[in-house]
């Protein structure tokens, strides 16, 4: 499975991202129902209010995500312990954009 993730813009200079790509490929986590995964895209929200996640969803579904991920900095909070206060209003606008045929995963690890 294709899987384009959206990360927290507030949190990419502390965070890498290189938990996201180990728990993808392996299959941990979030990942245990559908096993290890491609990511094909590795975006952020483009910072408050998260708008541009929605665009940003569509675009890694145009070219072929089957799934997109919400990264735990976004909906847990991590690492910062501070869940993003426009996560399920950007959720569900990305829902709405790209159609309740993709898959939605609401964290990594």
């Amino acid at each position: 499975m294709k899987v384009g993730i959206i990360r927290c813009q507030q949190t990419e200079d502390i965070c890498p991202g290189n938990t996201d790509f180990a728990v993808a490929a392996k299959g941990n986590m979030a990942f245990e129902e559908t096993g290890p995964v491609e990511i094909m895209g590795f975006v952020s929200c483009g910072g408050c209010p998260g708008k541009r996640a929605i665009s940003r969803a569509k675009l890694m579904v145009d070219r072929g995500a089957e799934a997109i991920v919400f990264s735990s900095c976004i909906s847990k909070g991590n690492p910062i312990g501070y869940p993003c206060p426009h996560y399920a209003n950007m959720r569900d606008a990305v829902i709405k954009k790209v159609g309740p045929e993709i898959k939605i995963i609401e964290w990594t690890h």
